[in-house]
Parts: structure tokens; sequence; C-alpha cells
């Protein structure tokens, strides 16, 4: 089926106006960077037909001159389409993508119109490794390289995180072609996942200083305020704001969502929201990445009512919104007191499957659930964190789990449940073992009570005046008042003095 497919391209190559095609030049589209909606409007070409509106291609990466037909495109598509699926079907890690392609016919493909390149490499951005395989098999193939794919290939080095090969790339791309400020700007936004703060500036002075690229545009400018905000350097996040302000371009849709996110990662809640409203005010639509990034905001900051209405509005435009932000709400209910918590809760864990699990967030429903007295949830978690080998390191979590069973009076349950810690290497403490002797006694299992000494002093942890306490409480609950004051005398030679002042 896929040599099939190349075999619908091989009478077209015989059409004069296809393969002049060819080698038509290509206006290039800014690349953003993956966090970051493209912000620039560069110059619109010719409108292409009704059909073309369909493709996956952004309108600027056409031809400007001729058009391929819809039915050449219609088939392009398909074909690159049934390709892509091939090569991320090909087992990890690093796999030769050369013979999908040669199989696919991907050669005959490229000679139709560089637009399959472009297409493949778009598809190719969930696996960039493999993306930059391809296009290291792409060069070898006539006609070289066009300044989009270049581009293309840069943004897919920076997904890999791989800055190294992004800047080889820029300086093949430049040496080829004439660079543009959507070639500088991939680069840019490579050293700004990689953390490159210097080398993400040295590039924009050098956009800056090229007189072949014009002024950088506001795509810049966004790229500049993300690496500011991720780095928590937010004076110089805002004075890269006032610099795009001065140079008389308008903020974007990037511009604000860059400015919210470098809040939100400084934790300054006020600044965050007072931004969101200006951009409503600029009369600057917010999209669906902008209610994602009020709604990480809002979580963290406890404003759970604000949360769930940018929840709404993020589920109006989307659908649906990821796991990530899924989780950010589980934690902001599991922190903070809510209205109906453990309900929302429960709706929101019902669209996490297995691979979705996460072990802090897991101790953290182990502790809400302890905390509203829901033993069976507790336990539910409880159980899930032992088959996963999770490990509860705080002592704060293991205290509400032993006050949840100490208040339905589950003695056998804390039992069982000290056993399980202490097998799976949980975090310890006395309060564990002084909650056993106090339902012990409570229940007049005095030997019992007493087995538990044992069980402290296997895992070293020292009787103190408590532990003496709350065995002479115990005898005397029981009406056995000379082994109660056998307690008594224990703790005046342990050095304690007698119980009457906790």
């Amino acid at each position: 089926m896929s040599r099939r497919s190349g075999r619908h391209f091989l009478p077209l190559l015989r059409r004069r106006h296809l393969h002049r095609s060819v080698h038509l030049p290509y206006t290039s589209a800014p690349i953003p960077p993956d966090t970051i909606p493209s912000t620039s409007i560069p110059p619109s070409p010719p409108p292409p037909p009704p059909a073309l509106h369909r493709a996956r291609w952004p309108p600027v990466w056409y031809p400007t001159s001729s058009q391929l037909p819809p039915f050449t495109i219609s088939h392009l598509r398909a074909a690159v389409s049934s390709l892509a699926a091939s090569l991320l079907a090909l087992p990890d890690p690093d796999p030769d993508p050369s013979p999908a392609l040669h199989a696919h016919s991907f050669p005959t493909l490229l000679a139709v119109s560089p637009l399959a390149s472009l297409e493949l490499l778009s598809l190719l951005r969930p696996k960039p490794c493999l993306g930059l395989a391809v296009f290291s098999f792409r060069r070898t193939l006539a006609p070289p390289p066009t300044l989009p794919e270049f581009t293309l290939a840069i943004s897919l080095a920076s997904r890999a995180r791989d800055p190294a090969t992004a800047g080889i790339l820029f300086a093949d791309a430049s040496s080829s072609c004439c660079p543009d400020q959507a070639l500088y700007n991939a680069l840019m936004s490579a050293y700004m996942h990689s953390g490159l703060v210097d080398r993400c500036l040295e590039t924009f002075q050098d956009l800056q200083r090229d007189s072949r690229c014009g002024p950088p545009n506001a795509d810049s400018y966004n790229i500049l305020i993300a690496l500011f905000g991720r780095s928590l350097l937010v004076d110089h996040m805002e004075a890269t704001l006032q610099s795009l302000d001065a140079s008389g371009q308008p903020r974007t849709i990037g511009t604000y969502n860059a400015i919210i996110a470098g809040y939100l990662t400084a934790w300054m809640w006020d600044k965050m929201e007072a931004m969101f409203h200006e951009m409503v005010e600029s009369q600057v639509d917010p999209d669906t990445t902008t209610h994602l990034l009020m709604l990480r905001g809002y979580a963290h900051a406890g404003m759970i009512y604000k949360m769930e209405r940018a929840h709404e509005r993020a589920c109006e435009r989307a659908g649906k919104i990821d796991m990530v932000h899924i989780r950010a709400m589980l934690c902001a209910y599991c922190k903070f007191a809510h209205v109906d918590k453990i309900q929302k809760i429960e709706k929101l864990l019902q669209k996490l499957g297995p691979e979705d699990y996460r072990p802090w967030l897991n101790v953290l429903l182990i502790r809400v659930y302890a905390n509203e007295g829901l033993v069976d949830g507790m336990e539910r978690r409880i159980t899930e964190a032992l088959e996963r080998n999770t490990t509860v390191t705080t002592t704060h979590v293991m205290r509400s789990v032993i006050t949840s069973y100490f208040q339905c009076d589950a003695v056998d349950r804390l039992a069982h449940f000290v056993q399980q810690a202490e097998e799976a290497g949980w975090k310890l403490c006395r309060s564990l073992y002084h909650c056993k002797m106090v339902m012990y006694g409570k229940h007049h299992r005095l030997e019992e009570m007493h087995g538990v000494l044992e069980e402290m002093e296997y895992f070293r942890f020292d009787r103190t005046k408590k532990t003496f306490w709350i065995m002479h409480k115990a005898y005397v609950s029981c009406g056995r008042r000379s082994e109660a004051d056998t307690i008594l005398g224990m703790m005046w030679k342990a050095g304690f003095g007698f119980p009457f002042v906790q």
C-alpha cells in the first residue's frame, strides 16, 4: 500500500507546471516556542483555493506564485500522513527511519513538493529525535532544504532539549539561505527551553544586528519574556515587556500568556490576575492556554472558586483539559478547604488512568481522606501506594492516618496498618505505637498493649513519660490499682516523676 501511494505522483512529475513548482521560493513562518502561541503576523500570500484552507500547512508556507492543485494536495497529505504513522510506530530508542522513508517513496513525494517535508516534520513533533533523523535523511535529497524546513528542524531540536544541534542547524541554514526572523526565533526558543539565558540573549542581539532580517518581532520579545519568567527574573521580564511596547508592536496573545506564566512561576498571584484583566480590557481574547495558566495559578493560590471558573472556560474552548491540570486541581482540593471537596475529587479521579498515577498525589489523597474521616477511601489509597511501592516519608501524613483510625475506634485496622508500614519502610513515629496502646487499653486488651512495648524497643523508640502514663491509665480503667501503682514506681525509677501533670 505504501509503494502504491508513491506511484500516484510519478505522472505528476511529467507535468511542467508541477515540476517548476519544486524550485519556487517560500515565505517563512515564525516558529513560536512550544508554550507560546504564534504572535507575529507575516505578510499574507494570495488566498489559496477553498480546498487548500483545509490543509494542515499554514498559508505562509505555500508557494508565492502558483499553487498545487487540490487533487495533488489531498494525495500528498494522505501519503505523508501514512508515512508519519509508520515512522511514529517504529520501536524506540533511536530507530533508523531510512527503510520506512524509502518504502513510502519519500523522495518522490519531496520531488512533487517540498511541502511534503514540512508536513512530515510537523507530524513528527511528538518524537523530536526521530524528526531530526528524518531531516538528516532529507538533506541528502534534492532539492536542498528550504528555510522553513530548517526552522522546523531547529524547533524539533528545541523539543528534544538539544541546543547544540539547534545551533549547528542554524549555522547550516545561515550559510545556505538568507536567515529570517523565524530562524532566529527558533534558535532562541531552543536556548530558552534549555535554560541557556546568555546564549538566548546573544541570539536576540545577533537578530538586532542582522540587517537582513529587520527588527525583532513580537515573537522574539515573547521568547525573552518566557525565558526571564522561567528564570524568576521578574524585573527583566517586565523590562522586556516595556521594550516590546516601546518598539511600537502590539502585545499579542503570546505576550500575555508569557507574562502570566512568569508571574505564575514567581507565585505573584495579584500581578498574574491583574495582567489577565488587562488582557481582557485590551480586547485580546484569552485562549485555552491562558485559561489553563490561570487555572494553575488559582490552584496553587488556593482560590478554588476562581480555579473552577477557569476550568469551565478551558473546557468550553478545548472540550477537555490534560492530566497535568487535572492533577493541579486535585492538589488544590487536597490542600484547601472547600465545599463538597471529596465529591469533586472523586469526579476528577475518574478521568485518571493507571498510567497517570503519581506517588505525591496518592500521598495527598491518603491524607485528605484521613482528615475527612473516610477510612475506606483512605485504605484504598494506602493499598494502591503499597502495591506501587510508594513510600510515605512525612510524619504528618502518618499522624493523620492514625488519627482517623482512632476516631473510628478501629484498633485492629490500625494494628494492620502499622504492620504494613513497618514492612514497607514508611516513616514510623512514636505516635503510631502510643495510639495502639491507648486503643488496646480502652478495650482492656492489656496483654496486647504490653506487646506494643516490644515493637517500640525493636524499632528503637524509647519509652517516654507519656508511654508510662498511657499504661497507668489503662490499668486504672480496668480497676487494677496495684498494677497501676507499679507503673507509677517504674516512672519514678525512670526519672519521670509522677504523671499528675501531663
